[in-house]
């Protein structure tokens, strides 16, 4: 079985802080209810998801250092939208952030469900400016069915390379030392099976409540825009969505 492979990190306070600065520059854009609504641009796009209570919204707002950037609603599930957000400086943003819908809960009805399933799995599989899916997965239960069928649906564009992965196991704080351990042990167990050559693929503890990871993740995101992947071959040169 193959260890998923780490991307360098610049490293050091000077990249973290470098980092940071970048990620608080989040701004929103706009928002849609479907994929043909969403700008056209040649920007990377950094989609972020997750289950309906993983902690996706504060995990977000943490990392761009701003309390209310993505709506925390007291309602898991009940955001419809992709919301985008604009990084880097205002006269020549470098990326967009994408938080997609949360998925999962049961409060929902089935045919919104339904409807936001295909939308995000279409969105996974064919927005040409995606880059880097940033999935939320609650330490404490590791990933669950819905979160493996959502790495199902990018597996294909992981495996040539085309976008890359980045799993935060949200909610760290609430685990002792041990527990945190097994919980990225078993993180990385099910992510190899998804690893190969191509792929770029990290996994980290995280805590918006104790600020774990933040730093961490903030170079790995920073680092993946300004140094992008090059494009796999066979990708499509235009965007069926745009």
């Amino acid at each position: 079985m193959m260890t998923p492979p780490l991307a360098p990190l610049v490293g050091g306070a000077d990249a973290t802080r470098t980092a940071l600065a970048w990620t608080h520059t989040a701004r929103f854009l706009t928002t849609a209810s479907r994929l043909d609504q969403l700008p056209a641009h040649e920007l990377p796009e950094i989609a972020f998801v997750g289950r309906s209570n993983a902690g996706k919204s504060t995990a977000i707002n943490t990392l761009a250092q701003q309390r209310q950037l993505a709506y925390a609603s007291k309602t898991p599930g009940r955001t419809q939208h992709i919301n985008l957000f604009e990084v880097g400086p205002k006269d020549a943003p470098q990326a967009y952030w994408a938080d997609l819908p949360g998925y999962g809960y049961a409060a929902v009805a089935k045919a919104a469900k339904v409807r936001w399933q295909e939308v995000m799995a279409d969105y996974l599989r064919v927005r040409r400016n995606l880059s880097c899916v940033v999935q939320m997965v609650d330490s404490r239960h590791g990933f669950t069915d819905l979160d493996r069928q959502l790495l199902n649906f990018v597996a294909p564009r992981l495996a040539n390379g085309e976008v890359r992965l980045l799993v935060l196991l949200t909610k760290a704080d609430k685990l002792n030392r041990k527990e945190g351990a097994d919980a990225l042990r078993k993180a990385k167990a099910v992510l190899a099976e998804l690893s190969t050559d191509e792929s770029v693929i990290r996994t980290t503890l995280f805590s918006s409540l104790k600020r774990q990871g933040v730093g961490e993740v903030a170079e790995i995101l920073h680092d993946w825009v300004v140094t992008p992947q090059p494009a796999p071959e066979g990708a499509p040169l235009h965007d069926p969505t745009a």
